[in-house]
């Protein structure tokens, strides 16, 4: 079975397969760095799970606003008509927590947050914080690994990478 690695720290994030990992990605995650509270613009930590695997077979650059399709392929141009805009592009990996009280229920959970592991703009940089709470990547970066996961796969979520998994930070 196959796992995601997110290193906040590190700005990457990495799949495993058995154990090995097979590819790293460079990645943009909050600009308020890492933290659970819904409105913070931070992104959660700990164990998540990929709860929704959204655009399977949108063209890359699709524009999606409530995890729909717009009809819209980012350009410049779309950009410059919407100057501001938190473009979510291509595919998205919705996020659910797995740690009640710490990343799920009440006011830190992370589905009802939106967080999702996203595409964006090739303009965005990566390696360095920015989103408002989710995980950017670079769009060709996030279909080859939508297509390396399916719903359920695990995502763990580090401020650093020798950070205590979950089970040890007694949660």
């Amino acid at each position: 079975m196959s796992r995601i690695a997110i290193c906040l720290a590190s700005q990457t994030l990495s799949l495993h397969v058995a154990d090995h990992e097979v590819r790293r990605y460079e990645i943009s995650s909050a600009l308020n760095g890492a933290g659970e509270h819904a409105g913070s613009h931070c992104t959660p930590r700990g164990l998540h799970v990929v709860r929704a695997r959204i655009g399977t077979g949108a063209a890359l650059g699709t524009v999606f606003v409530g995890r729909r399709p717009t009809g819209e392929i980012w350009s410049a141009e779309l950009a410059a008509t919407h100057p501001g805009r938190d473009w979510i592009l291509t595919r998205i990996l919705w996020l659910s927590g797995c740690e009640p009280g710490f990343n799920r229920l009440g006011e830190v959970d992370t589905m009802r947050r939106y967080i999702y592991i996203h595409g964006t703009p090739d303009t965005v940089a990566m390696g360095v914080p920015g989103s408002i709470g989710c995980i950017r990547m670079r769009n060709r970066d996030l279909l080859d690994l939508y297509d390396r996961v399916a719903a359920g796969t695990p995502v763990d979520i580090r401020a650093q990478s020798d950070e205590a998994p979950t089970a040890s930070r007694g949660r």
